[in-house]
């Protein structure tokens, strides 16, 4: 066994061990889980490492590879159902295919909307203990905190490579960037799609941005020329330790829907190529892959699906790409050793619902609301050989969740601050003993830095206007009224206490660990070559903080 290995592999036998003696702080309310279920878990953690040490063992006693890819706006039924495939006129056989060969995880919930989601899954936290509140468009000089400690720097502890490609939506200061977050070496957009596929041209002409482009209006009155975003970064690379480059974009060059087609075309080319690299390497690696499609705003010259919208089309491409890099990931022979894991970040994009061509479905809401539609998307995960095919679980899991698990079963649990609350649970025995092995029956849902509803079991509470009580709190049974449409009375007046003190037990948490504070800093740091337009931004930007 190769020396690089050996300290994961007496760290996940050491794993009980370590948790009781400096244990890991959880919210209050899996503490409240843990005093009626500990000894029963913890019994059942000596097997799960057991059978970790096993499959280690019975692959040189090399750890697995993870592959995560997150996939933006699609709501729960999008992708992965041949029957909602018809229903919606798209096709999605590759990732059809991947829910058919592992576990298709049926009560995955996010947060609303994707910088708040990203975060959850790469501390381990509700994005606002780490600061981090709503989605940013154009410079704000804030981002990810240094003081957070993410996934890819857990997993560096333990020997992984990590590589990041595309969208990464953590923020326009250099502490915040992907290669200064645990990443080996990253290719990102420093903003997101509403600059990379709305704030153009074509987007105008389509009636999807308003306002944005000169053209569209004569101006007359103008006075502020300073009002729009302008001189934005689009995309960079960057190795650890090293300055990140813009790419593929000259002075003075005009951003269109060409330009974002070759930037999604070369995040998809970069993948396969990182992907190649790091399975030909003697390390375990970890390779995270968000792509920008099926955000885009532009119909396309000629529709692949019979859908047409301009997100459905482009989910259906994407799909075709999704399975050229698992195809690749079988080419490096690494795929039995790989982790596959496939999700979106939250519900669909409502505001573009008819003209986008997705829909919402099953759930009423979609991106930015704590609505189900908003916070529960398809998810699935792939481990050859260790999670039964075409299974499914019904518990709950959390998106901060992903976090807590792949720590566990690289080895690298010992690594995880024990200084904040971590909201993600370690998630290995429902993947390693299938359904009903779960370790949470709870999610709490905030909207910005709002807790608006809390989901305990088959039952969600709407947390009530201020003054009222909590018996007088919308309540739902989410399998009886899955669009939360009809709250009853009959649910509010026995479950309303019980929400109160799982809210109670969540505020004494924060009152005990407060919140951190977003990274500050100044915009584009960090990055070699601006363009002029882009200083100039920055000035201005700059000239009253």
């Amino acid at each position: 066994m190769r020396l690089r290995y050996i300290l994961p592999a007496l760290l996940i036998g050491a794993g009980s061990a370590l948790a009781q003696e400096t244990p890991i702080v959880h919210d209050g309310e899996f503490e409240f889980l843990r005093a009626q279920f500990g000894e029963a878990w913890d019994a059942q953690d000596v097997e799960v490492d057991a059978k970790l040490t096993e499959i280690r063992a019975a692959n040189g006693g090399k750890p697995p590879n993870f592959l995560y890819i997150l996939i933006d706006d699609v709501s729960f039924g999008q992708m992965g159902d041949r029957k909602m495939n018809y229903v919606m006129g798209i096709e999605t056989p590759s990732i059809n295919q991947l829910a058919t060969e592992g576990m298709s995880l049926m009560r995955m919930y996010t947060e609303p909307s994707c910088t708040p989601t990203r975060t959850a899954m790469l501390t381990g936290r509700h994005p606002i203990r780490a600061g981090v509140e709503e989605v940013k468009v154009a410079l704000v000089g804030e981002g990810l905190p240094t003081s957070e400690v993410t996934l890819p720097e857990i997993l560096k502890q333990v020997g992984y490579n990590t590589a990041h490609i595309g969208k990464w939506h953590q923020g326009d200061i250099e502490q915040s960037y992907p290669h200064n977050q645990g990443f080996d070496w990253a290719a990102f957009p420093l903003h997101q799609q509403v600059q990379l596929s709305l704030m153009i041209p074509e987007a105008m002409r389509s009636n999807a941005m308003l306002g944005y482009v000169p053209e569209g209006q004569n101006n007359q009155f103008l006075l502020d020329e300073r009002f729009k975003p302008y001189g934005l970064v689009t995309g960079v690379e960057a190795e650890a330790g090293g300055p990140a480059l813009e790419v593929d974009m000259s002075a003075g060059e005009v951003w269109t829907q060409a330009k974002y087609e070759e930037m999604n075309e070369r995040y998809q080319r970069q993948a396969l190529e990182q992907l190649e690299r790091v399975a030909s390497e003697d390390a375990p690696f970890f390779l995270q892959y968000w792509p920008l499609y099926p955000l885009n705003f532009v119909y396309p010259d000629q529709a692949i699906s019979r859908n047409g919208g301009f997100h459905a089309d482009k989910l259906q491409l994407l799909d075709g790409w999704i399975g050229d890099l698992l195809a690749k990931l079988e080419e490096t022979g690494t795929a039995d050793n790989t982790i596959v894991v496939l999700m979106a970040d939250n519900g669909l994009m409502y505001h573009y619902e008819g003209s986008s061509g997705l829909n919402q479905l099953i759930y009423r809401g979609g991106k930015t609301q704590h609505l189900e539609g908003g916070v529960r998307t398809d998810a699935f995960i792939r481990w050859p050989g260790v999670i039964e095919p075409n299974s499914a679980a019904g518990d709950i899991v959390h998106v901060s969740d992903i976090f807590t698990t792949m720590a566990r079963i690289a080895g690298a649990t010992a690594f995880i601050p024990r200084d904040r609350v971590i909201d993600g649970i370690d998630q290995t025995a429902l993947l390693l003993n299938g359904e009903g092995n779960g370790r949470r029956d709870y999610v709490y849902v905030y909207e910005g830095p709002v807790l608006r509803s809390v989901v305990k079991q088959e039952f969600k509470m709407h947390l009530p206007a201020p003054g009222q009580p909590g018996a007088a709190a919308p309540t739902y049974n989410i399998y009886r009224d899955p669009r939360e449409e009809h709250p009853l009375v009959g649910y509010s007046l026995w479950a309303g206490a019980s929400f109160q003190d799982m809210i109670k037990r969540h505020q004494k948490m924060i009152a005990k660990y407060p919140h951190s504070e977003i990274g500050k800093g100044t915009p584009y740091e960090g990055i070699e070559n601006l363009r002029p337009e882009t200083e100039l931004t920055r000035d201005v930007f700059m000239s009253w903080q």
